[in-house]
């Protein structure tokens, strides 16, 4: 019987969740649900002196918003937990151990003086320094000295650490899910330091230890854990497991210019956010802006995500949840990175906002006009809805496009004065104001059907005094169709408002 599909999420808890991080839970996610397999939440928590308060909420509100609710880890529940690693430091000090016993690791008591004198040294003859097996005979370790000496060390309290002991020449060949073949030779890489004297291991150590433990099937995370993948594989034979995940390595979400990974410089520079959620830093206090509250669906941000690095082999570009789940394959997912467009975001969530109907439109909108302390009733909110929502690409756009149904213009677009207001227009518009105030039924359809009449008794062009009334009930040359804005604001506004207008402009 094949193993249940098992997936794992597991960030560190260094500041906020870059996108480029929820896309790998998003696919992540998908591949598990795929299969009908499990999507695990776990922190690595192991690098302490990089840990924010607040982080871990923020992760897991942003999985939350984004509809990628894990089937366990932390704040989730689960057999397999504790999904925090600092709680799991007990657990690694034994394979840690193991690793000496068996001759693959050795105790290291370099110092980072020591060390950093040897980096300068390198320096200055133009090589770089690594603790490797062409270094480590010659420096401080346990493989040069003797084994009193090492444990007098250890109980004397000598800092030290435990590193991987890299075979010689020896390759290391693996398949990736998306790269195919992938071959690396020991002789190019270093001895990784795998845990530390302050009792807590590396990434390397407690990754392939929890996703032994935890049963993980499949590790797909993104390319930059690529060059870690040899020892990985070396740690599970090392240990003496046989099983071991497969492992799947992403593609870079890339600038919009396309060179170099998408940065939180890039958005603050171009004006797009880079984050789920808004995040605000608790040291600095600066904020940083999220997708959620510049009023992105969460729909829409996992639909762009989905397809940076991903296409489903077909012309369709927007996708429920269910459908991701559904044509989600890694056979499908890039080996190139992709190029992040934010102008695509903006098109993705205003498709969404389309889709959405008046009534959960002018719910959006309600919270917008109490902000901006208007009274309106429901039904009122939903017409206005209606007809500005094609104009929109957020919900907070309704205001842009619609705040003159609610209140009167205070200014008035200076471009359309010039062009559109000439000498006899305010002496027009005060014959219009006569004839409106005669008008009984105030319906859109009545009073275009009155107005029309009026103007053609006038021998008046349309084109003379439809901008200027325009103007001013909107204070602009944009809008809706005028009649039902006539009709929506109301006869005793709509008179107002052309009266105040005559007064006004000059």
């Amino acid at each position: 019987m094949e193993a249940k599909v098992r997936v794992r999420f597991a960030p560190s808890p260094t500041g906020p969740l870059h996108m480029g991080g929820v896309r790998t839970a998003l696919f992540n996610y998908l591949f598990a649900k795929k299969l009908g397999g499990d999507f695990l939440l776990r922190i690595e928590d192991t690098d302490q002196t990089r840990y924010v308060p607040g982080a871990e909420e923020y992760i897991i509100e942003s999985l939350k918003w984004c509809g990628l609710v894990p089937d366990e880890g932390l704040g989730f529940g689960g057999e397999y937990g504790p999904y925090r690693q600092s709680e799991r430091k007990a657990i690694y000090r034994q394979y840690a151990d193991q690793l000496v016993e068996s001759g693959h690791a050795y105790y290291a008591f370099d110092t980072p003086d020591e060390l950093d004198v040897l980096r300068k040294e390198a320096e200055e003859n133009k090589t770089v320094f690594s603790y490797d097996l062409h270094t480590r005979n010659k420096l401080n370790n346990s493989l040069t000295l003797p084994a009193e000496e090492v444990q007098q060390k250890i109980a004397n309290g000598d800092a030290w650490v435990i590193r991987f002991k890299m075979p010689e020449n020896v390759d290391v060949i693996e398949k990736d899910l998306i790269r195919g073949e992938v071959k690396f030779n020991t002789n190019q890489l270093d001895d990784k330091v795998l845990f530390k004297a302050d009792g807590m291991p590396t990434y390397h150590l407690a990754n392939v230890v929890d996703d032994h433990l935890m049963k993980i099937s499949h590790v797909i995370r993104g390319e930059e854990w690529l060059p870690s993948m040899p020892l990985h594989v070396l740690l599970y034979q090392a240990l003496g497991w046989s099983e071991r995940p497969q492992f799947a390595h992403l593609p870079l979400i890339l600038k919009p210019t396309g060179k170099g990974k998408l940065s939180k410089r890039d958005g603050d520079k171009m004006g797009f956010p880079v984050f789920p959620l808004l995040w605000k830093d608790p040291k600095s206090g600066e904020l940083s802006r999220g997708y959620r509250e510049d009023g992105y669906f969460p729909e829409a941000f996992v639909n762009l995500l989905a397809l940076l690095g991903w296409n489903a082999g077909t012309e369709q570009e927007f996708f429920s949840m269910d459908e991701l789940i559904e044509n989600f394959s890694l056979e499908r997912v890039v080996k190139s990175g992709a190029r992040f467009d934010p102008e695509k975001a903006k098109w993705f969530n205003r498709h969404y906002l389309q889709q959405k109907s008046d009534e959960e439109l002018a719910e959006l909108f309600k919270p917008i006009l109490a902000e901006k302390e208007v009274v309106a009733d429901d039904a009122k909110v939903i017409r206005v809805v209606a007809m500005i929502k094609e104009r929109c690409e957020f919900a907070h756009d309704l205001w842009e496009q619609g705040s003159y149904f609610f209140e009167a213009p205070t200014s008035y677009d200076e471009k359309t004065i010039k062009k559109k207001w000439k000498a006899e227009t305010p002496d027009m518009l005060r014959e219009i104001v006569a004839m409106l105030k005669t008008i009984e039924n105030w319906e859109a359809g009545a009073v275009k059907e009155q107005f029309s009449a009026f103007m053609n008794e006038k021998g008046w062009g349309f084109g003379v005094v439809m901008a200027p009334i325009r103007l001013t009930l909107v204070g602009s040359a944009q809008g809706v169709d005028l009649f039902d804005i006539f009709e929506l604001i109301g006869q005793d506004e709509t008179i107002s408002r052309i009266e105040k207008a005559i007064e006004t402009i000059q």
